[in-house]
């Protein structure tokens, strides 16, 4: 072969590699495109992720026609998997609860677009709004005056992962002076009660007050009305705490103003009856509308963990 043969056929070679990476180049944008017109919603199950993810569909398509773009709703199996979700990139926004959307904040950086406005009971009336308060509560023939006078007797708590029922009210017995912090520890419940008790719920808490296992429960407002004023018209309250701040929809930190905009116009019209139940599948029980909110929405519940020193740990 000539040297010019040589030439020709290099010049070939460097053609056609240029091609194959103009058009590898192509592919790649073409890729990033398509990710970028996709949003992806990380949601934490109410239900089943299986029952969940064929009723996401509606919500999906809905947000997909104000939006002019793709739409993903997916379902982590825990809190942790959605601020992992939001902290590397692969989710775009959340529906969360307070307590993991105030350590989303610290770990992801997420920002707070709307709160949920939900049916609950404050004190002696149902209201809507974006909050509620949670009671420490005794028999109403009970000796006990103040929280103080119970330090050694037994208490049921209706979750360790709840906000209205074990970090407000451990957040109380700081504030009272009743419970310490030692170095960066939680603070102990039992450091103050002989017996603590989980009940799996308010309604068995209650139950568990009624027959006299334990001296005093923690009811909450967003319980049922016919459970919370049962609870009321036959207990005494000795403290209120709160105001607890609802679910809210947050946003990562990389996501675009103007799809961050659209994405809560887009919500904000879910506001009406006929949507209700379709939000109330992915958000609580006791939804009723969206409100716009920022970071000011979860600065009770921030006072309330930085008190008690809880940070959201699930069981396996």
């Amino acid at each position: 072969m000539t040297s010019q043969e040589k030439s020709s056929m290099w010049r070939r070679i460097c053609l056609s590699s240029f091609i194959n990476l103009l058009i590898v180049l192509a592919l790649v944008n073409e890729a990033r495109a398509v990710l970028e017109e996709r949003l992806v919603i990380a949601i934490q199950p109410t239900s089943t992720p299986q029952q969940l993810q064929s009723q996401a569909k509606e919500l999906e398509e809905f947000l997909e026609r104000g939006l002019k773009k793709d739409v993903e709703i997916f379902f982590p199996t825990s809190y942790a998997g959605v601020i992992e979700a939001l902290r590397f990139g692969h989710a775009d926004a959340a529906f969360m609860g307070s307590w993991p959307a105030t350590i989303a904040r610290h770990k992801a950086a997420v920002q707070v677009v709307l709160a949920e406005v939900r049916t609950v009971m404050i004190d002696e009336d149902q209201k809507e709004a974006p909050y509620y308060f949670s009671y420490w509560v005794v028999p109403q023939d009970s000796s006990y005056q103040r929280l103080a006078e119970l330090k050694g007797r037994k208490a049921a708590f209706s979750s360790p992962l709840s906000s209205s029922g074990y970090v407000a009210p451990l957040s109380k017995l700081v504030e009272l002076g009743l419970l310490n912090r030692h170095q960066d520890n939680p603070v102990e419940a039992k450091e103050f009660f002989s017996e603590v008790f989980f009940a799996g719920g308010y309604a068995q808490a209650w139950e568990a007050l009624k027959s006299g296992q334990v001296n005093v429960i923690v009811m909450a407002g967003d319980v049922p009305e016919e459970l919370y004023r049962e609870v009321l018209d036959k207990t005494r309250i000795l403290e209120r705490q709160g105001p607890i701040p609802s679910h809210v929809v947050v946003v990562s930190k990389d996501l675009d103003e103007a799809t961050k905009d659209q994405l809560v116009h887009s919500l904000l019209e879910l506001n009406n009856t006929h949507d209700r139940d379709l939000m109330r599948k992915f958000v609580s029980g006791i939804f009723v509308r969206f409100e716009p909110a920022t970071e000011e929405h979860l600065q009770p519940l921030e006072k309330m963990l930085q008190l008690t020193g809880f940070e959201f740990i699930e069981k396996e």
